[in-house]
């Protein structure tokens, strides 16, 4: 991912709004990517970086969506990151406070652990499950368990396991069908970023099946 590649006309308008105001975006879905998206607000195009977790869960271009955003400014580079669901923007902000650990980091932990299995695996002191992540070593991941280890409760972990699950459930369908698609895609040889891509591109409705969506990618393929 590269850090340097948000325009310098999008922190001109953040700018304007100021950087702690800008707690979510709302707008038309005009590209995506295999890292990040482009979301039109007000006739300015946000790039965001997203999880590709989240690009997996993403409706056609085109769709209105809502991100709930965070603001990475450095020196040499200004950086939007995005999520659908706020508490992955609240595990992203808690994971971004490890040391040795930045955003890029952050987005390809949550990318292969999800925020419930992150609190999870923090509380059970695994660092193997952490270490899945990419770029990130057992030292790294046994580094984030010491760090957050304070910042979870048991309690609290599966009370926010049962909201999230109760809201996966009212709107994840489509998700299965597009993440099936895309393994099916990848094991006829398509390359995940290209499979990601066509699956994008196809107006997919609750009532599909995995085999539709698939025979609709390969005519597009």
């Amino acid at each position: 991912m590269k850090e340097d590649h948000f325009q310098p006309y999008a922190w001109e308008a953040c700018a304007g709004i100021g950087v702690k105001m800008i707690g979510y975006l709302k707008g038309e879905l005009t590209e995506i990517k295999e890292n990040y998206v482009v979301l039109e607000v007000g006739n300015i195009g946000y790039e965001i970086y997203l999880p590709s977790s989240a690009i997996m869960q993403l409706p056609v271009k085109g769709s209105t969506i809502k991100l709930y955003t965070y603001l990475h400014v450095r020196e040499d580079a200004i950086n939007l990151f995005g999520f659908p669901v706020k508490d992955d923007l609240e595990m992203f902000k808690l994971l971004i406070t490890v040391n040795g650990i930045g955003p890029k980091g952050a987005l390809g932990i949550l990318s292969s652990i999800s925020a419930d299995d992150i609190r999870f695996a923090v509380l059970a002191d695994d660092a193997k499950t952490i270490a899945k992540a990419p770029g990130i070593g057992n030292k790294t991941a046994s580094k984030l368990i010491l760090e957050l280890k304070d910042k979870f409760k048991l309690e609290s972990a599966f009370e926010q396991r049962l909201l999230n699950q109760a809201e996966n459930r009212s709107g994840s369908g489509i998700f299965g069908k597009k993440e099936e698609a895309v393994q099916a895609l990848t094991v006829l040889g398509y390359s995940g970023s290209d499979a990601l891509k066509i699956v994008n591109q196809v107006e997919i409705t609750e009532d599909m099946t995995s085999e539709e969506l698939l025979k609709l990618c390969l005519k597009k393929m």
